[in-house]
């Protein structure tokens, strides 16, 4: 990710979050419902995985810009967060060091953090599974990490492949990781309620035995394309 230089070594203090109620609603529905809602756009690459199984977050985006192999802005961030807020880091180039563990963990949980997403490595995985603080990392690697060059905190990043802007709501659950502008987060929250009843109905038909042949009008188009059945 390359950024102007004028875009390095800056805190932006005042950030406009997404609305506490739309954020509330968006974390009642699952990481593949809001990507479908939101027309199937906004996923992280697959590689950012949960450390630790059942760990799910929802809330706004306090985004960082990290460098490779340095945790300085991990540091710097921990003093913008408010409660409800997910921190989210990109970097500059590929790492995967072990930029967070235990004790930044302590510290986010303690200003009221809900989770990290990073696109790096992180480490003390065991103490992140006990403290269940929810982080979703590209990998897991004990090497450790200097503090001596400045990113940013708060500008929009680049976090495994997705657009992140400070004050986005970020979901995150067993199948990904989705970013929601927020700007448009009540909009998709409706959306994904509505998909959720929806899907609701649907498990009902499925349970009884309904094929999604039949329940999607599958057969017909089928036909058309070609599909033959042998006896």
């Amino acid at each position: 990710m390359t950024l102007p230089m004028n875009q390095l070594g800056i805190v932006k203090r005042n950030i406009v979050r997404a609305d506490k109620a739309a954020v509330e609603k968006l974390s009642r529905f699952g990481v593949a419902t809001i990507h479908e809602a939101m027309g199937r756009v906004g996923l992280m690459k697959p590689t950012i995985r949960p450390v630790y199984a059942g760990a799910a977050t929802c809330g706004t985006a306090v985004t960082v810009l990290m460098q490779p192999g340095d945790n300085w802005m991990l540091h710097v961030a921990a003093e913008q967060i408010q409660p409800g807020d997910v921190v989210v880091a990109g970097c500059t180039a590929d790492s995967t060091d072990g930029f967070f563990g235990d004790l930044l963990a302590t510290s986010y949980k303690s200003r009221g953090a809900k989770g990290l997403i990073i696109d790096g490595g992180v480490r003390d995985v065991k103490d992140l599974t006990e403290m269940a603080f929810p982080v979703f990392s590209r990998a897991i690697h004990a090497k450790g990490c200097t503090r001596a060059t400045l990113g940013s905190v708060n500008i929009p990043v680049v976090c495994a492949g997705a657009v992140v802007n400070p004050g986005d709501v970020v979901i995150a659950d067993a199948d990904g990781v989705v970013v929601v502008p927020a700007a448009i987060a009540q909009q998709v929250a409706d959306a994904a309620e509505a998909r959720e009843n929806n899907e609701t109905a649907k498990r009902e038909r499925f349970a009884a035995g309904e094929l999604g042949l039949d329940m999607y009008a599958l057969r017909e188009p089928l036909a058309k394309a070609g599909l033959k059945y042998i006896d």
